[in-house]
């Protein structure tokens, strides 16, 4: 047996006998106090008042029922009442109760039905679950019955002579009850002590238990937190794919007109140009050589459409120029944007519904026209919403990129509208809605759990990590579908003012 579990076990059967000893002890007060009442009132029954000649007085009986009676039961009360539970109050409530007994013995004369009063009180006594008790009362009963037995017979056995052997008799029974009675204790001792060592297992197991739950918590808590992280990530990683995406379809067009200007430039007719000047300067008399030389006489035409065509080429060259700076004034602004949206990435402030949308739009922007995605706004009147901007801008642009995805395989035309509408007094919601693949039934329930994606080469995080980001900004994310082939409807729905953001 483990020595740990013994000692509580012992600790526990300690405080629950304690607690057994203290109950009993009170019992016993209560108890001394009625036999106390019930001697006087069996005194002033049986006989109340005794005559010597013509005077008649208060019986001795009564006096002492009232004082002896008194005298007995007042020690053990007071023990009871201001020391409960310790050890000499209980062997001195044994003694004192078979003191009471006695008493009762003398007032009724002896008789042998009041005899049966030590057996009773024996019986009270092994509520302690003490046999050294039952000793205390047993060595009182025997020095009462001897010492009456041999001075006063009739007081205990109720006769006037009596044989000096028969308080024998009574200890014996008395021994004869004291035997079953500490049997019966110490196998209530045995059950106490067991159940004592059941509640100590079971605190053992109790303490294991919670020791288990507050570990498979905090790895839980450690889990939840790397799952978070992770789809923050996530998120972070898939906007900025988009951000480089949409870069890289803008460096394409910057490449096209770069070669469209080299190629203009490589069409220069210089080389004729070249001739007609080494023509003009090999013949100095100009007048006599563009009016009389069969070459000089073509010459101006020559030059005119030369320069008509150089001007044409011109035109070109600026305007595919033109090309290349707005591509790369686009540039600049997918640059500004993601640098915009990483300085204010995890800063709460107030912010226009609106303008988050138009930020997360320009970032996808340039995705959307490659697609030859037509794209419809729809926005209501709506309140600034205190929330975190990073978090929203995170949401939205993996929504728009998903929708520009989902119309991939679209052979007529790719629609995708966007609105911003009040729900309700204290949330606004941005739909955005697409005529793509949809989402089939089964799909409907899963595709915000982690890892889940119907995409090739998708890697599930983008609308988990929004739904995460949606619950911790106060609001929520849904999807919506017909089924496949009916496009899908995203809601987004968002807290006017959420406290609880930091």
């Amino acid at each position: 047996m483990d020595a740990a579990l013994k000692q509580r076990a012992n600790e526990l059967f300690q405080a629950d006998e304690h607690e057994l000893h203290k109950h009993t002890d009170q019992l016993f007060a209560k108890l001394m106090i009625i036999q106390w009442v019930a001697g006087v009132a069996a005194a002033l029954w049986i006989s109340p008042r005794t005559w010597i000649g013509d005077t008649s007085e208060i019986h001795i009986h009564v006096w002492a029922a009232v004082f002896l009676g008194g005298a007995i039961c007042g020690l053990p009360v007071s023990l009871a009442w201001r020391q409960p539970g310790h050890p000499l109050t209980r062997h001195v409530v044994a003694a004192s109760q078979m003191m009471i007994s006695a008493l009762l013995i003398h007032l009724t004369g002896g008789r042998i039905e009041t005899h049966f009063h030590v057996f009773g009180s024996l019986a009270f006594l092994a509520f302690y679950r003490d046999w050294r008790v039952m000793l205390t009362a047993t060595a009182v009963v025997a020095v009462d019955h001897l010492a009456r037995g041999l001075f006063w017979p009739q007081s205990v056995f109720g006769v006037l002579t009596a044989s000096p052997w028969r308080w024998l008799e009574h200890a014996g029974w008395v021994l004869f009850e004291d035997a079953f009675l500490v049997i019966s204790i110490r196998r209530t001792l045995e059950d106490m002590f067991e159940v004592a060592m059941r509640r100590a297992r079971l605190e053992g197991t109790n303490v294991e238990i919670e020791r288990q739950v507050i570990e498979r918590t905090a790895q839980l808590s450690a889990a939840q937190a790397q799952l978070v992280s992770a789809s923050r990530q996530a998120g972070m990683a898939e906007i900025a794919t988009n951000v480089l995406h949409n870069v890289g379809n803008v460096l394409n067009s910057v490449n096209v007109s770069a070669e469209a200007v080299a190629g203009k430039v490589r069409q220069f007719r210089l080389g004729r140009l070249q001739s007609a000047a080494g023509l003009l300067s090999e013949n100095r008399a100009v007048p006599q050589y563009l009016t009389d030389h069969p070459q000089g006489r073509v010459l101006p035409d020559y030059l005119g459409k030369l320069a008509a065509d150089l001007t044409e080429t011109q035109d070109a060259i600026l305007e595919e120029l033109a090309s290349l700076r707005s591509n790369i004034d686009h540039i600049n602004e997918v640059v500004a944007m993601q640098q915009a949206y990483a300085r204010r990435s995890g800063v709460v402030g107030t912010f226009p519904v609106a303008d988050m949308v138009e930020d997360a739009i320009r970032i996808n922007n340039a995705a959307l026209h490659r697609h030859g995605v037509n794209l419809e706004r729809d926005y209501d009147t709506v309140p600034p919403v205190l929330t975190d901007r990073h978090k929203v801008l995170q949401i939205l642009v993996n929504l728009l990129s998903n929708a520009k995805h989902a119309m991939d395989h679209n052979t007529g035309d790719k629609l995708m509208s966007v609105s911003v509408k009040p729900a309700g007094p204290d949330h606004v919601e941005i739909i955005v809605k697409d005529n793509g693949g949809g989402i089939a039934p089964e799909n409907i329930t899963q595709i915000f759990s982690h890892g889940f994606t119907t995409k090739e080469e998708g890697h599930g995080f983008g609308l988990h990590s929004g739904a995460l980001a949606a619950r911790e900004l106060g609001g929520a994310l849904t999807a919506q579908s017909d089924g496949p082939g009916m496009g899908a409807v995203f809601t987004f729905k968002l807290p006017v003012n959420h406290p609880d953001i930091r």
